[in-house]
């Protein structure tokens, strides 16, 4: 069994103060457009696009600007070159981080990194230092009150889920990544509300942190994630609930 990316679920419990900034959105155009410049506008025949444009349904964004977003990736309106990239790097107490970004410089982004990681007690590493600690999922979050586990687990079992865990107060749900466009199927099918389905690096296993690690861990991702081109963050720590909320009082 995987570990699980405890980030996600910090981020959906801050994900009120993300849409605020407009982050959430920022992030979903630019998903939205990379998809289109590569595999065409049509949501349809195009996987990542399909993926990328459900997410921004669920997070509530207008029709026009999804529309706006795939038809500058087909190069239909005026945008901009967006390239991606993949950072891989170790934060306090050893924990690893992947982090994957869209960028339309470069070298801006690299230095911003560093800097994160520097000033937080980490360090970026070289291509594949951390890469191989992870594996590719398709990863589902929906909330407890939403539905009950055992039902739940009958419809997504389904549609190819691997595995349900409780974080939180949520459900999160894996699959192998190319089942992730049936678990969304299965989950709209059944007017199930996720907070977010996409394809996600999750740890095979996890690393305890406690007291000042844990403390600079989550002071290093919360710098990262609020980088304007970082799309998103994998680690694999875990703090225990109690401490968390601690630390985040």
């Amino acid at each position: 069994m995987s570990g699980h990316n405890k980030w996600s679920s910090i981020k959906h419990k801050k994900g009120a103060a993300d849409a605020k900034r407009g982050k959430i959105f920022s992030r979903l155009i630019k998903e939205i457009t990379v998809g289109a410049r590569m595999g065409g506008g049509d949501v349809d025949g195009n996987a990542r696009l399909r993926t990328a444009v459900a997410a921004a349904k669920a997070a509530n964004m207008p029709k026009d600007n999804i529309d706006r977003a795939i038809k500058k990736g087909t190069g239909e309106l005026e945008g901009y070159t967006l390239e991606e990239s993949l950072y891989e790097g170790y934060g306090p107490g050893g924990v690893a981080i992947l982090v994957n970004v869209l960028t339309d410089n470069k070298n801006r982004t690299v230095a911003d990194i560093r800097h994160i990681f520097t000033k937080y007690n980490g360090n970026l590493g070289e291509t594949g230092c951390v890469n191989w600690m992870f594996e590719k999922k398709g990863y589902a979050s929906v909330d407890k009150e939403v539905i009950d586990e055992d039902t739940l687990y009958d419809i997504v079992l389904d549609a190819g889920a691997e595995d349900i865990t409780e974080q939180g107060d949520a459900f999160e749900i894996l699959s192998a990544p190319e089942d992730i466009e049936v678990l969304r199927e299965a989950l709209e099918k059944n007017n199930i509300t996720y907070n977010s389905l996409e394809v996600q690096m999750i740890p095979q296993t996890n690393v305890k942190l406690t007291g000042k690690h844990a403390q600079q861990a989550l002071k290093l991702l919360d710098a990262l994630e609020d980088l304007e081109d970082v799309q998103s963050i994998s680690s694999n720590f875990d703090i225990d609930d109690e401490e968390l909320a601690q630390l985040q009082g």
